[in-house]
């Protein structure tokens, strides 16, 4: 094969299918052929992501394989890195001996590489499509030289670092080093080899040039190799040389690349690094070692915590829907509301950013309108209350496992140093998803509870080119979110949260599964007290909790829930429709202990007055059936502001509104319902208000953005698209003029040509009346069209019978072809 492209073509089905899942952004959108996907996985930007996704190990071996003179064998790839100085190890471009016997003679033998672990790594590198070729004659990628320039940390050949000098200023170095000398006309390229055989030892240039000047080398010798220094490019002789730079310069040890770069060649890198590529060739991650806990309490610690965090977004939400915030101008929640929300739920504000941001990546939670706006609940919380605990906990926590905000980042300052709000799109960040997930796999892989310094260097380790400081505090956030969100117990990976990350196809239904069984059983009693308070030992069934809330208040929280009984909470049922006989008779069926009688008095006090007034709608009007609490009402000094006329001895007329009035009325300590314009009671309840859901997806995303994964019906049908592009583009039609043949004679061949599955060759006459010739493979012939797969433009056609001008066959495609 003489290309990356040849050899791309000459892969199967399957490797290509592998190369497409691991590099999804190849197909985005589907190349026109394999010429067109090989110079897209060449460019030195897909490139750059496809090394994103490798370890370090994986990267250390393409490294290694990009130092070396290509093409290289695999023994001498293996060779190269194992140190074996038995005549395995290479040589780099610059002909420096890499095998570890050099300066020092220790190499990096006894580093534990062995060939099956560089095989491993090449095939990986093949899959990815970074390397190409067989065994005997491993090359890289054509754009990796620009995606890696400097591998293993180092800089360019001194044949390459002084091609940029000229002749004058080589001889210069020449004198300066004590080499012969050399005419005027002498060839540079001879002149840079002379000079790179002498850097392969420069220890006595190093020695002359100082301490402070072997320090700086010591800087840049296991990279970066470049350095920034004003007036690089000036001529520095070493008898004028002032600075341990100018040193250096003078006797060609650093080079000057530009006008304010220096570079260290790679000979005199290699010299210090004593012919090593790397300081550490580690072919595993490190362990992540930590505390071992019993995997039951893991389940029922994490168990605890998921019922927790549901429950508190279900407050939260509720308490939104009725008393929205508004949206900032810029975007996001305000901090004072950030505050109150945090009070309101009795939890650290960080805890309530993580709670908002996980209900909004989860469509639960969006704004209205772009000014002006309040954040609401959608229309899916509706649904989402009416599932089982178990349920609303997979799908809260997916939506913050895929979602790309990061709610560590609210309260930190941007780089403009503002303070960043919640919900604001100031939290974006595209290596959120893939670093939760990354965190929460190592964690599945660890067997224990690793402290955070553990899991970041597992994870520098497995990607060590994303991210850096951003995943560094991504991951300390990802272990505090996770512990709050149920996914970890004590520091370590829950079995539910096992299933939510191994079985995605499951939507879930494996995570709540294993999260019912740790999940504290609802309970359908509560213990009533004579204080006006009753006890939940438990979560309670759902039909328990909301009449249970809707005729008491919530005074605290924790395992056991405290719920309080006032005459305003009552006379909140008895608003929403409840009577008195049904809020007793509930209380009675689901307390453990008896009623106690202050409860039934407060219940039948608050009964007896409800709906003694009636206000309707006259702008307005009071009625009753007892005229002297008319008198009263009267006669009170507190009601003038109400602008009441008695219109009769049961009948009042006020000139405000009704829920002004009732309002005011219930201020004056009575206990009025509102009356419908038939004279019924008007059943009322707290105004909820409900948000567009918005269109979100959440794909895995990697640090750029990109899928990590696709179906594998779309992959597959790229590829199969893949095979048709690249044979429409070697397909062409016969020499010659367009097959004339008689009208019925050609539907007859075309129909036979539908049967046979054969492909024909066939003249077609457009709009304007120009004749083409086309390769078709005909799947139906009827209502005077042909349906056919147009092999020349690689899609499926419709041709009108009437224009086809004639037809022949022509030879079967060959099926052994890729």
């Amino acid at each position: 094969m003489d290309s990356y492209a040849d050899w791309l073509r000459a892969r199967g089905d399957d490797d290509l299918r592998t190369l497409l899942a691991l590099r999804p952004e190849l197909i985005t959108p589907v190349p026109a052929d394999l010429g067109a996907l090989a110079a897209r996985a060449a460019a030195p930007a897909s490139l750059s992501r496809a090394l994103d996704r490798l370890d370090r190990f994986t990267l250390n071996v393409l490294e290694a394989l990009l130092v070396l003179t290509q093409p290289v064998t695999h023994e001498m790839l293996a060779g190269t890195l194992a140190g074996d100085p038995a005549g395995n190890a290479g040589t780099d471009r610059s002909g420096t001996d890499l095998s570890g016997t050099g300066a020092s003679g220790t190499g990096v033998s006894g580093t534990g590489v062995s060939g099956a672990d560089v095989r491993a790594a090449v095939d990986r590198l093949r899959a990815h499509g970074v390397v190409w070729g067989d065994d005997d004659a491993l090359r890289t990628a054509p754009g990796l030289r620009q995606a890696l320039p400097h591998p293993a940390g180092l800089g360019p050949p001194a044949r390459e670092a002084f091609a940029s000098y000229s002749a004058d200023r080589l001889r210069m170095l020449f004198d300066a080093l004590g080499l012969p000398s050399v005419n005027a006309f002498a060839d540079p390229a001879e002149l840079t080899t002379v000079l790179a055989d002498r850097l392969t030892a420069p220890d006595d240039l190093i020695h002359a040039a100082g301490p402070a000047a072997a320090g700086a080398l010591n800087e840049l010798a296991w990279g970066p190799p470049i350095g920034r220094v004003d007036n690089a490019r000036r001529a520095v002789r070493v008898d004028s040389a002032n600075s341990p730079i100018e040193r250096l310069l003078a006797r060609g040890l650093l080079v000057a690349t530009d006008d304010r770069t220096v570079t260290l060649p790679r000979e005199v890198a290699l010299f210090l690094r004593k012919g090593r590529l790397f300081r550490d060739l580690t072919t595993e991650p490190p362990p992540l070692e930590g505390a071992v806990r019993d995997r039951a309490l893991i389940d029922r610690t994490a168990g605890g915590a998921a019922f927790t965090v549901v429950r508190l977004v279900e407050d939260l939400l509720e308490r939104w829907g009725v008393d929205p915030p508004a949206v900032l101008r810029t975007g996001g929640l305000g901090v004072r509301d950030l505050r109150a929300t945090a009070a309101l739920l009795d939890v650290e504000q960080w805890r309530a950013a993580l709670l908002i941001e996980a209900a909004y990546t989860s469509g639960l939670l969006a704004r209205t309108g772009d000014t002006d706006g309040e954040w609401l609940p959608t229309k899916a919380y509706d649904v989402w209350r009416m599932r089982d605990t178990a349920t609303r906990w997979a799908e809260l926590v997916t939506g913050w496992l895929n979602g790309d905000r990061v709610p560590g980042l609210v309260g930190e300052r941007d780089s403009r140093d503002k303070a960043i709000n919640a919900l604001a799109d100031e939290s974006v960040r595209g290596i959120a998803a893939h670093t939760r997930r990354a965190v929460l796999l190592a964690l599945a892989s660890a067997g224990a509870a690793p402290d955070a310094d553990a899991v970041r260097e597992h994870l520098a380790w497995r990607e060590p080119r994303r991210g850096r400081r951003l995943r560094d505090q991504l991951v300390g956030w990802t272990l505090r979110e996770a512990e709050m969100l149920g996914l970890t117990g004590l520091g370590a990976l829950s079995s539910h949260a096992r299933a939510l990350l191994s079985d995605r196809a499951s939507s879930g239904r494996d995570a709540t599964n294993e999260l019912v069984k740790v999940l504290p059983e609802p309970v359908d009693h509560v213990l009533v007290q004579a204080d006006l308070t009753a006890i939940a030992p438990g979560p309670l069934v759902t039909e328990l909790a909301r009449e249970l809330a809707l005729m008491a208040d919530v005074e605290s929280t924790g395992g056991a829930t405290v719920f309080r009984f006032t005459a305003e909470s009552v006379r909140r049922a008895l608003d929403a429709g409840r009577t008195a006989a049904e809020l007793a008779d509930l209380l009675t069926r689901h307390s453990a202990t008896p009623i106690p009688q202050p409860l039934t008095y407060l219940i039948e006090d608050v009964a007896r007055r409800h709906g003694h007034l009636r206000v309707g709608i006259a702008s307005c009007y009071i009625r009753t059936d007892d005229p002297a609490t008319l008198d009263e009402l009267m006669a009170d000094r507190r009601a003038g502001a109400l602008r009441l006329h008695r219109l009769a001895p049961t009948v009042i007329a006020s000139r405000l509104q009704r829920h002004e009035l009732l309002e005011a009325l219930r201020g004056l300590g009575l206990a009025p319902v509102a009356e419908s314009s038939e004279g019924g009671v008007v059943i009322t309840r707290l105004d909820t208000h409900r948000a567009e859901p918005t269109a979100r997806l959440y794909p895995e995303t990697a640090a750029d953005g990109l899928r990590l994964s696709l179906d594998p019906s779309v992959i597959t049908a790229a590829v199969r698209a893949l095979r048709a592009g690249e044979e429409a583009a070697r397909l062409t039609a016969p020499a010659g003029e367009p097959p004339r043949t008689p009208s019925m004679a050609t539907i007859e061949e075309l129909r036979g040509a539908v049967e046979r599955g054969s492909r024909v060759w066939i003249g077609y006459l457009d709009q304007q009346g120009q004749a083409s010739s086309r390769i078709v493979e005909p799947v139906r012939v009827e209502g005077g069209f042909l349906t056919a797969y147009d092999a020349t433009r690689a899609s499926v056609q419709r041709f009108a019978l009437h224009r086809i001008t004639g037809m022949a066959e022509v030879d079967a495609p060959d099926s052994s072809a890729p």
